[in-house]
C-alpha cells in the first residue's frame, strides 16, 4: 500500500473546481456573487463559446488593493468572514473564498481591479494554478475578471461539458436568477459579441416583468406576509395561465439567494394541489426574508440547498402565505395593476386578472370575502321579462342546491336579464363576473361585466362552490376516528418505528392509533373515519414520513379533501339542467365569493373573460 501523502495545492484545487465550477453556469454565478457582494450597481456579462471559451464580469463594485489579489486566488482566503460565530449568521451570498482559487486552477484566469480612491488599477493573471505577478493596470473603480478555455488543462472534466447550446442555457438562466435577486442592480449580458439582455435597475415588479415577461406579469398574483421575522413576498402565478406561460417560472430566494430546498418546494406544491390541473407545474417568483442566524446556507457546495433551523414553522408559513394568494376569491378586493392585453381572453382568472393583478394578502381568508357587498342590488334595475323567463320563473332548483344563502339572494331577484351596463351602474360597482345574459346549450353562462363577455362553466362552477363548503364544514369539527375491526399490521422500518412513538399524540389527533407489536411491526388500529376505506399501510406510511420530514403532515387533509371532491363533483349541478337568470346570477354571485373559484376542483378553469377590444378585433371593427 502506497504511503500516505499531503495533496499539491494544485491538485486540491482542481477537485474543489469539480464541486465548485461543475460547468461554465457555476462559475457565472460565483462571479456575480463576488460582484454584489462588492456592492455593484452595474454588472456586465460577456460569454463566448456558452461560456466554455471565455467569460468575463466586470463591475463597479468597491475593487481591490494591489495586496488583495493574490489572496483572492488563494485556497480559502475571504474578507466576508472572520471568526467561527459570523458562519451563525452569514449575511452574503460568498463567504468560504475556494471559488476564485478552483477557477484559477482550471482556465486561463485574469483579475483586473482597481480599488475605490486608488490611483490606477492592478492585474494578476493565472494559468491552470500557476499565479503570475501583479502588475499595473488600466480600469475604473471595479472589478474585472476573465476565464478562458475552461477546463483547458484537464480534459478528463471537459469533455463531461455539453454543447455550445446548452452550456449557453445554463449561463443565461443562471444570470436571470441573479438579475432577478437583485432589481436594483442593473444587469448586460452578451454572447458571442451580440448583446442579450440589458436591464436597467428597476423596482422589484419591473424586473419580473423584464426577466419574466409580460405574458408571466399578466396572469401573476402578488403576495406580501409576514409573521415574526419572516417576510414572503413575491408573484404566484394564476393555476389556469401554466400553460399559456412561455416557460416554467420557478424561482424562490432566501435572503437574495436562490435556492432549491425541498422544504420550501414541498410547501408551494401542497398549496398549489388543491387547484392545479393534471401534471401541470406551479410557477412562481418569491423573495422569504429571514434573520440570518435562523438559516445555515453552508450545507451545499454550490449553496443552492439550505437548511432552516425551523423546518416546521417555514413549511407552514410559505404554504398558507401561498394558499391565501391562490384562494383569494373571485371577488376579492384588489388595487391597481397591470391592464389585460385586448387580444387575450383570460382564463379562469380571478378578477384580479382581469382587472387588476396587485393585492396585499390578508390576515384571514374571511378579509377577502366582501368585494361585492350586496348581491341584490345588482338587479333592482327594471328589465322586460320575455315570457320564456315568465314561464321559467325563479324556481327553488338552485336554492335546494345551496342552501338558505342563495335563496335569499334568489327571492330579491326582480330582474330576469342583465341589466344594461352604462356609465351610472358601472360606477355603482358592477361585480367581476358581471350579470348573466343567457345559458348555451345547458351547459356554459354568458355573462357580461364592465370588461366584455364572460363564459362560466356551470358545472365546474359550482362544483367548486359545493366543495369548499365541504371543506369549511369538515376543518370545523374534529376528525372522528374508525375503529377497525381486525387490526392491520406492517412490517416498518426502525425510522417508522421511532417516528411512530415519538409523534404519538399528533397521530391521535388525525385519527390514528398505531401500536408497536414488534421490533419492526405496528399494528394500526383506528384510521379516520372518512378515510376508513383507504390503503391503510399506505396512508401510515406517507404520514410517517411527513411527521419525520417536516415535523407535521398534510396527508390526512389531502386524503379527506379527494373524497370531499368526489363528493362534490357528483353533487354538483349537471350540464344541460335550465337555470333561470336569476339562478345564473345567484351562481356568478356564489363564485365571487367562493375561494378559489376561478378553478374546479380538478384544477380547470370555471371561467374565461373575453374584452370588448378582442371582440371587436374578432370583427375587425375600426379597420
Amino acid at each position: 500500500m502506497p504511503a500516505i501523502h499531503p495533496l499539491s495545492d494544485q491538485l486540491i484545487n482542481q477537485i474543489a473546481a469539480g464541486e465548485v465550477v461543475e460547468r461554465p453556469a457555476a462559475a457565472l454565478k460565483e462571479l456575480l456573487e463576488n460582484s454584489l457582494d462588492a456592492q455593484a450597481t452595474h454588472i456586465e456579462v460577456t460569454l463566448t463559446g456558452g461560456g466554455c471559451k471565455r467569460l468575463q464580469v466586470s463591475d463597479d463594485g468597491i475593487g481591490m488593493e494591489r495586496d488583495d489579489l493574490p489572496l483572492a486566488v488563494a485556497r480559502h482566503a475571504t474578507s466576508k468572514i472572520v471568526a467561527p460565530s459570523d458562519l451563525d449568521a452569514i449575511a452574503t451570498l460568498g463567504f468560504r473564498g475556494e471559488a476564485l482559487a478552483s477557477m484559477a486552477a482550471v482556465s486561463r484566469f485574469s483579475l483586473v481591479s482597481r480599488a475605490r480612491g486608488a490611483a490606477h488599477a492592478w492585474r494578476l493573471d493565472v494559468e491552470g494554478g500557476t499565479v503570475g505577478a501583479v502588475e499595473p493596470a488600466a480600469l475604473a473603480v471595479g472589478t474585472t475578471i476573465t476565464l478562458d478555455d475552461l477546463y483547458f488543462n484537464t480534459p478528463a472534466r471537459r469533455k463531461f461539458l455539453r454543447t455550445e447550446a446548452t452550456e449557453w442555457a445554463h449561463c443565461e438562466e443562471m444570470f436571470r436568477r441573479i438579475a432577478l435577486a437583485y432589481p436594483d442592480v442593473s444587469f448586460l449580458l452578451k454572447h458571442n459579441g451580440r448583446e442579450v439582455h440589458r436591464w436597467p435597475g428597476a423596482t422589484r415588479e419591473e424586473r419580473v416583468q423584464q426577466v419574466l415577461g409580460e405574458a408571466f406579469t399578466q396572469v401573476a398574483r402578488f403576495l406580501d406576509t409576514s409573521a415574526a421575522d419572516l417576510r414572503l413576498t413575491g408573484y404566484v402565478a394564476s393555476p389556469t395561465a401554466g400553460a399559456a406561460l412561455p416557460k416554467e417560472a420557478v424561482y424562490f430566494f432566501v435572503n437574495g439567494r436562490f435556492v432549491r430546498d425541498r422544504v420550501v418546494l414541498h410547501a408551494l406544491r401542497e398549496a398549489f394541489r388543491d387547484v392545479l390541473h393534471g401534471g401541470q407545474q406551479p410557477s412562481y417568483a418569491l423573495w422569504l426574508t429571514l434573520d440570518p442566524r435562523s438559516v445555515d446556507v453552508n450545507v451545499h457546495p454550490q449553496k443552492t440547498e439550505v437548511r432552516f433551523r425551523d423546518s416546521q414553522a417555514i413549511h407552514r408559513f410559505v404554504r398558507q402565505s401561498a394558499e391565501r394568494a391562490l384562494a383569494l376569491p373571485v371577488g376579492g378586493q384588489v388595487t391597481a395593476g397591470v391592464a389585460i392585453s385586448s387580444t387575450k381572453a383570460v382564463s379562469g382568472a380571478q378578477p384580479s386578472d382581469v382587472d387588476a393583478r396587485r393585492f396585499s394578502v390578508p390576515a384571514k381568508p374571511e378579509e377577502a370575502r366582501t368585494y361585492y357587498p350586496s348581491a341584490q342590488k345588482a338587479f333592482s334595475l327594471p328589465v322586460r321579462e320575455t315570457a320564456a323567463s315568465e314561464s321559467l320563473g325563479p324556481s327553488p332548483f338552485y336554492g335546494k342546491l345551496f342552501g338558505t344563502k342563495s335563496s335569499s339572494a334568489i327571492e330579491n331577484v326582480s330582474s330576469t336579464s342583465a341589466p344594461p351596463i352604462t356609465q351610472e351602474n358601472e360606477s355603482a360597482g358592477v361585480p367581476p363576473l358581471g350579470f348573466a345574459l343567457a345559458q348555451l346549450h345547458g351547459i356554459y353562462i354568458l355573462a357580461q361585466n364592465h370588461a366584455g363577455l364572460v363564459l362560466v362553466d356551470m358545472h365546474a362552477a359550482h362544483e367548486r362552490i359545493v366543495y369548499e363548503r365541504m371543506k369549511e364544514t369538515a376543518a370545523s369539527q374534529s376528525l372522528p376516528s374508525q375503529r377497525l375491526l381486525v387490526p392491520v399490521s406492517m412490517t416498518a422500518t426502525t425510522l417508522e418505528m421511532a417516528t411512530a412513538e415519538a409523534h404519538a399524540e399528533a397521530l391521535e389527533t388525525l385519527g390514528f392509533e398505531l401500536n408497536a407489536v414488534g421490533p419492526t411491526t405496528l399494528a394500526i388500529r383506528c384510521l379516520p373515519a372518512m378515510l376508513r376505506d383507504a390503503d391503510a399501510a399506505g396512508l401510515v406510511r406517507a404520514v410517517l414520513r411527513d411527521l419525520h420530514d417536516l415535523g407535521s403532515t398534510q396527508e390526512v387533509d389531502m386524503r379527506r379533501n379527494d373524497v370531499l371532491a368526489t363528493m362534490a363533483c357528483h353533487g354538483a349541478v349537471r350540464a344541460h339542467r335550465l337555470l333561470t337568470v336569476p339562478e345564473m346570477n345567484a351562481l356568478l354571485r356564489d363564485m365571487e365569493r367562493t375561494e378559489r373559484g376561478g378553478q374546479c376542483n380538478h384544477g380547470r378553469p370555471t371561467w374565461y373573460s373575453l374584452t370588448l377590444e378582442a371582440l371587436d378585433a374578432l370583427f375587425m371593427r375600426g379597420k
